[in-house]
């Protein structure tokens, strides 16, 4: 195999399961937080978490095969996203571990004060991590301040810059309607109703963002000189989708609008990481001190070790996960949760 070939095959690699974690994560996320505004009864509200009860655990999967598979091919790359973006990652956990016990909290008491204070961690739980992931990936791609050690050199403030911000705000609407065509396909009467109405809404808030954001990216690597391979093609179908959603919506083809938000996610991400290569983190001090697939990855043999697993128990994961979504995709509502819903 020739010198590097595993470095990219990685890089690859944790691109599809970053890819994989926004598309399935990102509908779930967009079921809470679309929680208290589609929800106007208890009822209703826990119809909504029902949709997602099956399959939220399992997509929080792909979020620790990620973590797991940069910190081992790429350890410096995680040492110094760990370090600099350590208030956001922090954040982002606690968000998640909310998020995780409000599910299994939320109905073991009667009361409906108690079932709205988890209501609201569910919608914090969701929003934040989706806000800040698109934060995240955004400072990763515009740049920090990274130095010749390959450390974080900044603060707090030079993560919050004007693109992440923009990027932070595009991935959470995002996932907000993607969250809204999911629903129009798992749930039935009033409530998918109002999930249609609410994929309207967001759309065209939806469509300015990403067209903003990949404008802004194409800005942004015109100034990195022999840097990044993005095929035109790539973000033009983006915006190509997530336009077609809003018509897809409108002629009520729930199934299709769900591919085309989710094809406009996994296709925003895919610019992102192909912005990137062969770089893992940009350094807006200089580009010598940018961290790579090469300056920032395990050895050869660790990378081998690693490929090996990943072609045994990778297909395994992606059978059971298939499963379980072939298991519940029936709709969800009033008459198929029983009575007192």
């Amino acid at each position: 195999m020739p010198p590097g070939a595993l470095n990219n095959v990685w890089f690859v690699l944790i691109g599809l399961l970053w890819i994989g974690y926004f598309f399935l994560e990102g509908f779930d996320f967009g079921v809470g937080i679309l929680l208290p505004f589609l929800g106007r009864t208890d009822g209703d509200r826990r119809i909504l978490i029902s949709t997602i009860g099956p399959f939220w655990d399992g997509n929080e999967v792909w979020l620790i095969v990620a973590g797991g598979a940069t910190f081992a091919a790429f350890p410096n790359w995680y040492a110094t996203l760990f370090s600099g973006f350590y208030p956001a990652l922090l954040l982002i956990l606690l968000a998640l571990i909310c998020r995780a016990v409000a599910f299994e909290f939320r109905d073991q008491e009667r009361s409906l004060r108690w079932r709205q204070w988890w209501d609201r961690a569910l919608f914090f739980g969701s929003a934040l991590p989706a806000l800040l992931w698109g934060i995240a990936f955004s400072d990763m791609l515009h740049g920090v301040p990274i130095g010749a050690s390959g450390d974080y050199v900044g603060g707090l403030l030079d993560l919050v810059q004007p693109y992440a911000l923009l990027g932070g705000l595009t991935l959470l609407l995002l996932v907000t309607l993607h969250g809204a065509a999911f629903l129009t396909l798992k749930t039935a009467d009033e409530i998918r109703q109002r999930a249609h109405v609410a994929a309207q809404w967001l759309w065209p808030f939806t469509v300015a963002a990403v067209f903003v954001f990949l404008a802004w990216s194409y800005v942004n690597a015109l100034g990195v000189q022999g840097e990044g391979v993005v095929p035109g093609i790539v973000p033009i179908a983006a915006l190509g989708s997530i336009l077609a959603a809003g018509w897809l919506v409108r002629e009520r083809l729930d199934g299709w609008a769900f591919a085309a938000t989710g094809a406009s996610i996994v296709l925003l991400t895919a610019t992102i990481f192909l912005n990137l290569y062969p770089r893992v983190m940009v350094s807006s001090l200089n580009p010598r001190f940018d961290l790579t697939i090469y300056n920032a990855a395990s050895g050869p043999y660790s990378l081998t070790v690693m490929s090996i697993v990943a072609v045994i128990f990778l297909p395994l994961v992606l059978l059971y996960q298939g499963w379980t979504y072939w298991v519940f995709r029936g709709r969800v509502g009033r008459a198929s949760l029983g009575e007192g819903y």
